[in-house]
């Protein structure tokens, strides 16, 4: 069965990823692009390296031109599609890549982000370990997926499964991140422009203050975290898309090391997309361009008493449009990883 599907933030960094790996999908018939700036020129225009995509024009973005489409993937601004969605016929599968739904609590929402609080949806992030199970369940048959904020799934895949297993305590948990900056979106900022980052490190809401923790606190009260605190720093580095993470926790007093590693290898046992590597092999951001995986390193730092956790992802893939693929296949009862790569891209 074919579904007809419309992508709106057609004209973003997201949008432009949701599309090129939808041209792939054998079960996906792109119908309709929108966008709002942009709207009237064509596709090609504004996302020249998708070529299979010429006799496309962007439109506006509206309830009116999403509707009638089987699947509809938003990739706009937080903020920007509640309003729309809740326009949408209920039987439409629709996957918001923006913020809008992914928090369960009205007052993280107020606290990190403001507006009118739209409600949580099913999170878009298949492997990520809860009490029981996998999240996956959650989205079998689901109209209505929060694909996740691109650190905060990286971060809660690389604690949950020590979280899980209780070998890792939840408090005092410590994660940074070097991440490219099209993890902020293409509109034009100063502190983005490549005079600024190139040649440099610079961090960014330092303090406590990054809109993803109440995410990644959520996700870890999922596997099982009564009160999690972390400490979480972004630092943009002058890539153009990935995220490497490492992220610390304390080890539960008289854990040995052979069984903090066994509660990530038996987490992440036979997914595809997320891979535990060999003892003593740390992942490169290169290593996961342009695929749908994340790949995780362990070490336990006896001296320290923690363990240490290194995750690479490609933020435009496993941390956004994959992980919106990947939900939307298994809602429609489709094979998980149809249309979705495994392999990077080298050098």
């Amino acid at each position: 069965m074919t579904f007809t599907v419309a992508v709106s933030g057609a004209s973003g960094y997201a949008g432009g990823e949701l599309l090129r790996l939808l041209a792939d999908h054998p079960e996906f018939d792109m119908r309709t692009v929108t966008a709002h700036s942009n709207a009237g020129q064509p596709l090609t225009a504004v996302q020249p390296h998708l070529r299979s995509y010429t006799h496309l024009t962007l439109k506006e973005t509206s309830a009116e031109t999403l509707a009638g489409h089987d699947v509809v993937f938003l990739a706009l601004p937080h903020g920007a599609s509640g309003a729309i969605a809740a326009e949408l016929s209920a039987d439409t599968l629709v996957i918001d890549c923006g913020a809008d739904h992914r928090l369960e609590d009205a007052g993280d929402w107020a606290a990190f982000y403001g507006g009118d609080f739209h409600g949580a949806w099913e999170y878009g992030v298949p492997e990520l370990p809860r009490l029981s199970g996998t999240q996956r369940t959650r989205l079998a048959r689901t109209r209505r997926i929060a694909a996740p904020g691109c650190n905060a799934s990286t971060v809660a895949l690389s604690l949950a499964p020590g979280i899980r297993a209780g070998v890792i305590e939840d408090a005092d948990l410590v994660s940074v991140l070097a991440v490219g900056p099209s993890g902020a979106g293409r509109a034009l900022k100063a502190h983005l422009l490549g005079s600024e980052i190139l040649g440099s490190a610079n961090p960014y809401a330092v303090g406590g203050t990054h809109r993803h923790i109440p995410e990644i606190q959520q996700a870890l009260r999922w596997a099982g975290a009564a009160a999690p605190t972390i400490s979480f720093t972004p630092v943009i580095v002058p890539m153009s898309r990935g995220i490497l993470a490492t992220s610390t926790a304390r080890v539960v007093a008289g854990t040995d090391a052979a069984t903090v590693r066994a509660a990530w290898e038996d987490a992440y046992a036979g997914e595809p997309f997320v891979q535990v590597l060999p003892d003593g092999q740390f992942p490169r951001t290169a290593d996961v361009l342009g695929a749908n995986t994340a790949l995780i390193g362990l070490a336990v730092d006896e001296a320290a008493g923690r363990v240490v956790v290194v995750t690479a992802v490609d933020n435009l893939v496993k941390g956004t449009a994959g992980a919106a693929i990947q939900s939307a296949n298994i809602a429609l009862s489709l094979a998980e990883a149809t249309g979705l790569p495994v392999n990077g891209v080298a050098p």
